[in-house]
């Protein structure tokens, strides 16, 4: 029980230090987004009127108090979920802007993750299991040059060779004229837009898994148990799933979850070359205009979700793995 109260003592903690960081990080950063807003109407080489950026200020509901009093008005707007006006889509709030783009970066990225994950542990298991074969040496050495290549980079050739070239999936948006909502025209438009993003993901992302997986796998092989099984003789298959590949499993488990966690970040390069609706583009649009409203409650979704998905991971391995709860105590 002690395992599980110091694990939720350490969260609680890292919660509010990535609030409070979360605060500070903008307010620090140079530029003044009124002055942005009033540039962007007004015309790059206009003149820059004062009294334009104060009304703008005003507008905005930019503070003026100490950052003391600012910080204090943070943390309980923040408790009823209130994070203001976003200055890239004024006057729509940040909870609205999100909330659009919220399932489709979910739809997409956890897709991508879990078929990267479930088919990465795969090919790393048996890789490691016929090890020094032609499939592992397959396996291993195309998995990594893939690693050295890019998402958005990979993208980008999709992007021309199956949407500028051949023509057979869409180039931009989540999709065309069809009617949101559970109706067939509009899933299969949602599909067809969203294919090929996640097709640039699922290249590139069950390297780590097949790589990490083989490496634990080639080391538990070696471990007094695997023999013990063996000169018991118990079939291979048994000795490859239920002693093996099951213990080397366990710290892929901690990656996965953090993976799940970091999906309300979205692939922000990826959906920036696909113009995907999602919350990857709204990141990097709120970096470029300075958003710093739709910037904050950005990064707060996606450290709170990776917190919890780490604190689900710590959880369920200590259910998983016993030795964690002894080694911790």
């Amino acid at each position: 029980m002690t395992y599980f109260a110091r694990k939720f003592g350490f969260f609680l903690a890292t919660l509010w230090a990535v609030v409070t960081l979360n605060f500070l990080i903008p307010r620090l950063q140079p530029g003044d987004p009124a002055e942005i807003m009033v540039k962007r109407m007004a015309g790059k080489d206009a003149a820059l009127d004062q009294a334009q950026v104060e009304a703008m200020r005003a507008m905005l509901g930019t503070p003026t108090d100490s950052l003391w009093h600012q910080y204090i008005s943070y943390l309980g707007e923040l408790i009823h979920g209130n994070f203001g006006l976003s200055y890239t889509y004024y006057p729509f709030p940040v909870t609205e802007v999100i909330a659009q783009a919220f399932w489709w970066t979910v739809v997409l990225v956890t897709i991508a993750q879990v078929l990267s994950f479930v088919g990465g542990v795969v090919l790393g298991a048996y890789a490691a299991w016929r090890r020094n074969s032609r499939f592992d040496s397959v396996v291993t050495l195309g998995s990594t040059f893939l690693g050295t290549l890019q998402p958005f980079w990979i993208g980008l050739l999709l992007l021309y060779v199956f949407g500028y070239s051949l023509g057979w999936f869409p180039t931009s948006g989540g999709y065309e004229e069809a009617t949101p909502g559970w109706n067939w025209p509009f899933i299969q438009e949602a599909v067809s837009h969203a294919f090929l993003p996640a097709l640039a993901l699922l290249i590139v992302t069950p390297i780590g898994w097949i790589l990490g997986m083989r490496n634990t796998m080639i080391m538990n092989l070696g471990e007094d148990y695997i023999r013990l099984a063996k000169a018991k003789g118990l079939p291979d298959r048994d000795v490859a799933l239920k002693y093996a590949a099951r213990n080397a499993l366990l710290p892929s488990v901690t990656g996965f979850a953090l993976a799940l966690g970091g999906v309300l970040g979205g692939a922000i390069l990826v959906e920036t070359v696909f113009d995907y609706p999602g919350m990857g583009r709204l990141m990097g649009e709120a970096v470029e205009q300075k958003d710093y409203p739709l910037l904050q409650a950005l990064m707060l979704l996606t450290t709170v979700g990776v917190l919890l998905a780490n604190l689900v991971a710590d959880l369920l391995y200590g259910v998983l793995d016993p030795r964690a709860r002894r080694a911790e105590g």
